[in-house]
């Protein structure tokens, strides 16, 4: 979204916060034993105690074979994107992607985290940094008079050099009063190509990246995305205003 005046940005700063805040929060309680509706409620119970509203339940897109029926998107090992909140019950060793958006006084922000639940592989934080070292190479490159393909092949330069699948289909976007606005944000692209970037304008920047080849499919639900060969993924994303200074992480986490 492309902010009418500066101080908007100001206006944004406390959902970006809130929605930082839900994040921490569910990474320190997720754990072992635990269902994806059970952390589906505690951020449900945080909305409400903050007077939020939720920009994911009911949601209800022409591809989705059902309103949306949580308030996170809970996406374990092969699951990519958009996983729904369920009766599953975490293990030791999953791969926990969580994907959250909420509205606060009229504005919304959105980001997401990867992390493992118990013990770590190697192989699995190689992954889950490279996602967040790409999302970061991917906001510097968010400067006024750059090019979005500039955030692009930042993303897409980090993610290949790390061996990942990377699909484009699926990637960044504008945010600001509603959840998916314009601009679309490809997670590959050529430096130098694409819409000039503007201090005003807000962007979800969201690498993910699959630990085998680029393809993915969609469960009946119209929502999960997974891996097309059964591969981890993970999934990385953070609010960024550009401004005349530079990029400014509205959900920057403590």
């Amino acid at each position: 979204m492309a902010l009418k005046n500066p101080s908007q940005i100001d206006q944004m700063r406390p959902a970006g916060k809130f929605v930082a805040g839900v994040l921490s929060s569910l990474r320190d309680v997720a754990r072992e034993g635990m269902t994806l509706k059970q952390l589906d409620t505690h951020a449900h119970q945080m909305i409400d105690a903050a007077g939020a509203h939720s920009v994911y339940l009911g949601y209800h897109p022409s591809f989705g074979a059902m309103p949306y029926p949580g308030v996170l998107c809970t996406s374990v090992n092969d699951a990519a994107l958009h996983g729904l909140p369920s009766d599953d019950v975490l293990a030791d060793g999953d791969v926990l992607s969580i994907d959250f958006a909420a509205q606060v006084q009229g504005w919304v922000a959105d980001s997401a985290l990867t992390f493992q639940i118990g013990t770590q592989d190697p192989a699995v934080q190689k992954l889950i940094e490279t996602t967040e070292r790409a999302l970061d190479a991917g906001i510097a490159a968010a400067r006024p008079g750059a090019r979005m393909g500039d955030i692009s092949s930042a993303i897409g330069t980090i993610g290949r050099a790390g061996g990942y699948g990377i699909n484009a289909d699926f990637g960044g976007h504008g945010v600001g009063r509603t959840m998916h606005e314009d601009p679309h944000v490809p997670n590959l692209g050529r430096r130098g190509t694409g819409q000039k970037l503007k201090a005003g304008l807000v962007i979800a920047i969201e690498p993910w990246f699959m630990a085998g080849g680029d393809e993915y499919t969609i469960d009946d639900d119209g929502w999960t995305i997974r891996t097309g060969d059964g591969s981890l993924a993970a999934h990385a994303e953070h609010t960024v205003a550009i401004t005349p200074d530079g990029p400014l992480v509205l959900t920057a986490r403590d």
